[in-house]
């Protein structure tokens, strides 16, 4: 672990505007984060394009491709939650830009050399992964500990505004590089966004307070955001018992065990899906690269007019009837695909369209149900409730992909489709039988305790 500075630290500056823009931290901070989105999404179309269309990769390779990029989800998720407390953030995402761009900068080379085979692709998205886990981990709790509370709610607006866009303009760019350049080229453009997160993040001055090894006057070591628990003999508790406090605190509130088990079943069917989808729009649809971008791409403004929407149906109809017909409705348009025949001036317009309702109506059932997770969680438990429901549920997401790319090779791409897309309607039906369906016009106010 790293040492303690001899300094001390700096708590967010107190502000009297609710304007974080003010702050040079803050920018840096925003500029970093949307430059890593930008390249993240990019690598998630690019490696798979290249297999495709490169290394003519089959049905089962791109499922397997797309597993080992999502495991390390399943195999990191809890311990960079559990961790990332006791690492100053700028720390982490420096060193993980780092990483994912040397990574991708690597195997760019390799693709201009024409030695970029199917291992490396493998090798790459699991280091990509790995790296992306605790980044996205970390600049989520980095926010608390840079700006003051009244800036928190414009804070986080300004970076969820930037994942939706990065939804808009990574497939596409990458999709771009890779049609009209070369493999190599877009493979690169994920390594000069992560380059450009690296520069920016390195630059924030400001030194954050450990929570986790802040202490009492007795000496103490207490444990972040808890009331002041400790472990035994007076020190903080270990990772593995913090991580099992968290999954016992989500299993045991039926709210939060429903959010988990719809989060996996809909992560499960929706890596499913996408694998046969990545396969169906240029094989059966006979898409060049660039319009699979773009229809991609379309999720990301429909995610904006999401975010809209949370702000204000929820009030208006209540948490509960929001959460389960957006779920419904955006799970549900995805059905219209495996039907999609004709040209790509008759597919793509339809394609765009799919995209656009389920990137509103994913991104709004996403809003509500954090607000919901937030408002059952003590302050204690935030960062490991967090972190447990997306073990749950992006956890299930290797398992998925080997599945959709199993179900394209046994079964043909029209019916995988098919298949995948109605798995994707459990996640609804999961909540409309739960206490998430009666969730009314306001939440409740989460209780101040901690687990033991």
């Amino acid at each position: 672990m790293p040492s303690v500075s001899s300094r001390s630290p700096r708590s967010p500056r107190s502000s009297g505007s609710s304007s974080p823009w003010r702050d040079s931290d803050f920018r840096r901070l925003w500029l970093g984060q949307t430059a890593s989105q930008v390249g993240e999404h990019t690598s998630l179309v690019v490696l798979p394009l290249v297999a495709v269309l490169t290394l003519h990769a089959d049905a089962g390779q791109l499922g397997a491709l797309r597993a080992v990029g999502q495991a390390p989800i399943l195999l990191f998720a809890l311990f960079a939650g559990a961790w990332v407390d006791r690492w100053r953030t700028r720390t982490v995402m420096v060193l993980t830009d780092a990483g994912r761009a040397l990574a991708l900068g690597g195997a760019a080379v390799a693709a201009l050399l024409g030695a970029a085979g199917l291992p490396l692709l493998l090798a790459v998205a699991f280091a990509v992964g790995v790296l992306s886990v605790f980044f996205d981990v970390a600049y989520q709790a980095s926010l608390v500990r840079l700006v003051a509370r009244n800036q928190l709610v414009r804070g986080n607006s300004a970076l969820e505004g930037s994942r939706s866009a990065a939804q808009i303009g990574g497939p596409a760019l990458g999709g771009a590089l890779v049609s009209v350049l070369s493999a190599a080229a877009g493979v690169a453009a994920g390594a000069v966004f992560f380059g450009v997160s690296f520069l920016s993040i390195r630059r924030i001055r400001r030194v954050e307070a450990l929570p986790e090894r802040e202490s009492f006057p007795d000496g103490r070591a207490g444990r972040a955001g808890c009331d002041g628990c400790a472990g035994p003999a007076g020190r903080a508790p270990s990772v593995w018992r913090r991580i099992h406090e968290g999954l016992r605190f989500v299993v045991r509130d039926a709210a939060l065990r429903t959010v988990g088990l719809a989060s996996a079943a809909f992560q499960f069917s929706f890596a499913a899906l996408m694998t046969v989808y990545l396969l169906f729009l240029p094989r059966e649809l006979h898409l060049s690269g660039t319009a699979v971008g773009l229809a991609l791409a379309a999720t990301g403004p429909g995610a904006l007019l999401g975010s809209l929407l949370a702000a204000r149906l929820p009030g208006r109809f209540g948490y509960g009837t929001v959460l389960v017909c957006a779920a419904a409705l955006g799970d549900g348009v995805l059905l219209c695909l495996p039907v999609l025949h004709g040209p790509a001036a008759v597919t793509v317009p339809v394609l765009l369209a799919v995209n656009f309702v389920f990137g509103v109506f994913g991104q709004l059932v996403n809003v509500t149900v954090m607000a919901v997770r937030q408002a059952l969680t003590p302050d204690g438990m935030q960062g490991r409730a967090a972190a447990t429901i997306t073990f749950a549920g992006m956890g299930t997401t290797p398992l998925g992909s080997l599945l959709g790319g199993w179900l394209a090779g046994e079964w043909g791409l029209r019916t995988a489709l098919l298949v995948t897309a109605v798995g994707m309607m459990a996640s609804p039906v999961l909540m409309a039988l739960s206490p998430l369906a009666r969730l009314g016009k306001t939440l409740p106010v989460a209780p101040v305790r901690c687990v033991r």
